[in-house]
C-alpha cells in the first residue's frame, strides 16, 4: 500500500467507528476535545508512550482489571469469578429496565441484548471452537462485531429481538461452558497451543490457547463497562 500523506487538513466533529490506526505519525498536530475508547498500545505523545499510563490508571479506578491478566490457572479461575460476580450485578440492574430500553441503541452502540448476544459469539469462537474443537458452535442468536466480513454458516442476525430471558439463558449456558473449561483449566494446559482449520471464523494454527482464555476476559471485562455506561445512559 503506498504512503498517505495528508497536509493542513483539519478534522472537525469526526467520528471513526471500527477503524485502525497502524504506524501512523502526527506531527504538528493540534489535539484538543479528543476522546478515544479502544485498544492502545505503543501510542506515544510527545515522546511519552501513553498506553502503560493509561493502563495503571484504569487498573487504580478499578482494582480487579489488573486480575483479568492472569498468568496460572488459579488466575483464571479468580478472574472469571469476578466476572460472573460483576456480570450478575449487571443483569440484575438490566432486569430494573422495561424490556424495549434494553432492546434500545444508545449512542449508536449496541443494546444491551446485543451485547450480551455477543458475549455468546465470543465464547463460542475462542471457547467452543477454539479450546473445545468445536467446528460449529454457534447459536441462531450469536452477533459478530458489526465490522466482521461475514462467514458462510456463521449467524449473525443484528436486527434479532429475542426475549431477556431467552437472551439471558443462552448467555448463562455459555458462562458454564467457559466455568467449566476455567475450573478444570492446569497451568500445563496454559502453555498448550490448539489449532482451527475448518471453514468459519477463527481459523488459526497453534495458537497460544491461554491467548483464547484472555481474549475471553477481556470481552467479558470491557463490554460489561459499556453495557453500565449504556444503562446509566438509559436512566437518564
Amino acid at each position: 500500500m503506498d504512503e498517505t500523506v495528508l497536509r493542513k487538513v483539519a478534522f472537525s466533529d469526526l467520528e471513526i467507528r471500527g477503524g485502525s490506526l497502524y504506524r501512523t505519525k502526527l506531527y504538528g498536530v493540534e489535539l484538543c476535545d479528543l476522546e478515544i475508547r479502544g485498544e492502545i498500545l505503543n501510542v506515544v505523545v510527545n515522546g511519552v508512550d501513553i498506553a502503560p499510563l493509561i493502563d495503571a490508571e484504569l487498573n487504580r479506578r478499578t482494582p480487579d482489571r489488573a486480575k483479568m491478566r492472569p498468568d496460572d490457572a488459579d488466575g483464571f479461575r479468580t478472574a472469571w469469578a469476578i466476572l460472573e460476580r460483576l456480570w450478575g450485578e449487571t443483569v440484575a440492574r438490566a432486569r430494573t429496565f422495561p424490556e424495549a430500553d434494553l432492546h434500545r441503541n444508545v449512542g449508536e452502540e449496541w443494546s444491551f441484548i446485543q451485547t450480551v448476544r455477543h458475549l455468546c459469539f465470543a465464547s463460542d469462537a475462542w471457547i467452543g471452537r477454539m479450546i473445545l474443537g468445536n467446528p460449529s458452535p454457534w447459536h441462531p442468536l450469536d452477533l459478530p462485531w458489526d465490522e466482521a466480513p461475514g462467514w458462510p454458516g456463521i449467524p449473525w442476525d443484528r436486527e434479532a429481538r429475542p426475549s431477556v430471558d431467552e437472551a439471558l439463558a443462552l448467555r448463562a449456558e455459555r458462562q458454564a461452558m467457559v466455568r467449566e473449561v476455567i475450573a478444570s483449566l492446569t497451568d500445563d494446559q496454559l502453555t498448550s497451543t490448539v489449532t482451527q482449520s475448518a471453514p468459519g471464523w477463527p481459523v488459526i494454527e497453534d495458537f497460544p490457547l491461554k491467548e483464547c482464555l484472555l481474549i475471553v476476559l477481556n470481552e467479558e471485562w470491557e463490554h460489561r463497562q459499556y453495557a453500565e455506561r449504556d444503562l446509566t445512559l438509559l436512566e437518564s
